[in-house]
């Protein structure tokens, strides 16, 4: 058994390449092999969002605080909200990220490969897609 103390894991901006705006990473569980699991509690500024992306076993994504989007290639985004809880499953295409004037908090859970990859990461999210009228 490990138990991390609040405040022991180290919380990062996230990498530019990936994201669009401020977004912060806490790692949550980085379990090691045999367990896949990989968790991380991400906070984004209002506008801030993922790229496009997949998960080889995809990804739970649990809403904590502030209102958010998620997105799928070639349809408007879904708003999500405190509580929401997303599934999007393996090689979907998609990206979330806060709303334009909320920030918003979520768990994202994921799981790694049988080579460690938990995601695969692809174009920048455009305005024109982050903007796209929500339904």
């Amino acid at each position: 058994m490990k138990i991390m103390r609040a405040g022991e894991r180290p919380s990062k901006l996230a990498n530019p390449e990936w994201f669009t705006g401020r977004v912060w990473q806490e790692p949550v569980v980085e379990a090691e092999a045999p367990a896949r699991l990989h968790a991380l509690r991400v906070t984004f500024d209002p506008e801030a969002r993922t790229a496009w992306h997949t998960h080889p076993l995809g990804q739970t994504l649990h809403v904590l605080s502030g209102v958010g989007l998620v997105g799928l290639r070639g349809e408007p985004p879904k708003v999500i909200r405190p509580g929401d809880t997303v599934w999007i499953p393996p090689g979907v295409e998609h990206w979330h990220g806060a709303a334009p004037d909320s920030q918003m908090c979520h768990l994202a859970m994921q799981e790694a490969d049988d080579t460690g990859r938990v995601a695969e990461w692809l174009d920048q999210v455009s305005d024109a897609e982050y903007r796209r009228t929500t339904r």
